[in-house]
């Protein structure tokens, strides 16, 4: 069993350096996905509304709007697989119509083309949960934004047997280049500064966090993984929970800074968000931060021997980006 598993693993590999693979979206997360793939010499196509900064040689970019479907359709054309690594702003006025639009479009383009598609996801799906957060626990029924993504789940769940999609679902993300997250240009970037953190959440919830060198990481193996191991979600591993204030204080040793942070309490959120747009959309998901956020990736672990970057290498790498002045250029 364990040397067909290998074997099938080797074919997939095989078939995977021909074959072309498209990635929407270059920003946070999809350029270190571009980049890894690049690496090992796969052929990629970029598909974004603009063409990006510092394009890797010996890659294709293609004009795309994921919310026109033959815009989609056409940067699908020739692949085999897709990943779709796109993001919005954080507002779920747009997310309404955005989100589920650009999903139809993907599944409806890939049926088309005949590829795969790998799904970076979030997890607000799941809603208010007071254990670590499976693979099979229930869409919520509550939040704007939680319920938005639960209908983009159903979406892609539909178009199982007319096309092969893995949902790759990451808690809050941080790393070289993540500028907008909790710990990002105004949590981590201000200690590279010298500078006391901000957030707008508290900062001594225990909360995971996925380091976006892994999420690429993550998704290069399920683009190489065998038909089986799609249609089906698979949680991100993380390290292993810590608070923010746990992981700034990390970074500001890192810099020889004694740490300075201010975070804001969930009971002012609401009250915030009435002159103050993203903090409601905060408060909207608050079920993130009123208790302890632990996402389960034993599941993906498990079939794919993947251990996470620990804090104690990434949050140095990261503030050390900042300091360096590569915390962002991402399109």
């Amino acid at each position: 069993m364990l040397l067909r598993s290998i074997n099938s693993v080797v074919r997939q590999r095989r078939q995977t350096m021909t074959q072309q693979i498209t990635v929407f979206g270059y920003g946070a997360v999809g350029r270190p996905i571009v980049e890894k793939l690049v690496a090992r010499g796969d052929r990629v196509r970029i598909a974004t509304r603009r063409l990006p900064a510092n394009l890797p040689a010996n890659v294709e970019h293609m004009p795309c709007d994921v919310l026109d479907a033959a815009d989609v359709r056409a940067a699908l054309a020739g692949a085999a697989q897709a990943v779709l690594a796109v993001g919005f702003a954080y507002d779920s006025r747009l997310w309404r119509t955005v989100w589920p639009r650009a999903m139809t479009n993907m599944v409806e383009g890939c049926a088309v083309a005949g590829a795969r598609l790998v799904f970076i996801d979030n997890l607000y799906q799941l809603g208010p949960q007071t254990t670590p957060r499976t693979e099979e626990m229930p869409l919520t029924k509550v939040g704007e934004k939680p319920v938005i993504l639960a209908e983009v789940t159903r979406i892609w769940q539909s178009a199982r047997g007319r096309v092969h999609v893995a949902a790759l679902r990451c808690t809050d993300f941080y790393g070289p280049g993540v500028t907008v997250s909790h710990l990002g240009a105004l949590a981590i970037g201000e200690i590279a500064k010298g500078k006391p953190a901000q957030m707008l959440v508290p900062t001594d919830t225990p909360h995971d966090f996925a380091y976006v060198p892994d999420i690429a990481r993550a998704t290069v193996l399920l683009l190489d993984a065998p038909d089986e191991d799609f249609d089906q979600v698979w949680n991100m591993p993380c390290a292993p929970t810590r608070t923010p204030r746990a992981l700034l204080a990390m970074a500001a040793a890192a810099r020889g800074y004694t740490l300075r942070v201010w975070g804001v309490p969930l009971a002012l959120l609401r009250p915030l968000g009435l002159f103050y747009r993203f903090a409601k959309e905060v408060a909207d998901v608050g079920f993130t931060w009123d208790r302890s956020y632990v996402v389960d990736g034993g599941k993906f672990a498990r079939r794919f021997v993947f251990d996470p970057t620990p804090f104690e290498v990434g949050v140095p790498v990261t503030v050390h980006a900042f300091a360096g002045g590569r915390s962002g250029g991402y399109e």
